[in-house]
């Protein structure tokens, strides 16, 4: 197995551990959550710059790394429900888009053809991670400075909500731009 497949099974490791402190009431556990996050989040991009670079990009890593970011965003995103950063109607919404996405990829591989990520399938995704980030980095720093700084509970309240609209709007259409652009998959 070469190097860019260990780290797609160590984000999927890493995932485990995410989701472990992000659940948990340890008085550090938001602050492990969010460097866990980053370091997840940083395997994404170097598997695929080291599988790109060195040429060692295979089935497994094609299968596996969307994948695995899935299961790290939405792990994300479902852990941040009970914390009252997300509401569960967008985790449902940005969920359901990934998974007919997913769908139609596999039509479409079922067809002998591959449907590459678009630019703005990755401008969502940024956004997406941005707003975990976010509320991760509020978390964190509630467990540094306490949780009931003011600043904290200004961009919570206000600045998150912001965050949320642009995401869930991003997601939404860059969905339906995606099954458009391959409608012709779906007749």
């Amino acid at each position: 197995m070469n190097l860019p497949n260990r780290l797609t099974i160590g984000r999927l490791i890493l995932t485990v551990f995410f989701v472990a402190c992000l659940s948990t009431e340890t008085h550090w556990g938001d602050v492990v959550a969010l460097l866990l996050f980053i370091m997840a989040s940083l395997t994404d991009w170097l598997d695929g710059y080291l599988a790109r670079k060195f040429n060692q990009i295979t089935n497994f890593g094609k299968l596996m790394d969307p994948l695995a970011d899935k299961v790290l965003v939405a792990s994300a995103l479902i852990c941040l429900i009970p914390l009252g950063a997300l509401p569960a109607w967008a985790v449902i919404v940005i969920i359901t888009r990934e998974f007919l996405i997913t769908g139609l990829r596999q039509l479409a591989a079922g067809q002998g053809q591959i449907l590459p990520a678009d630019p703005l399938g990755k401008h969502k995704t940024a956004w997406q991670l941005i707003t975990i980030l976010f509320f991760l980095i509020l978390l964190a720093a509630g467990d540094i400075f306490g949780d009931e700084s003011r600043w904290l509970k200004f961009l919570w309240v206000h600045v998150g909500p912001i965050l949320i609209g642009i995401t869930i709007i991003l997601t939404i259409y860059s969905g339906l731009a995606y099954l458009w652009k391959n409608r012709s998959l779906l007749r």
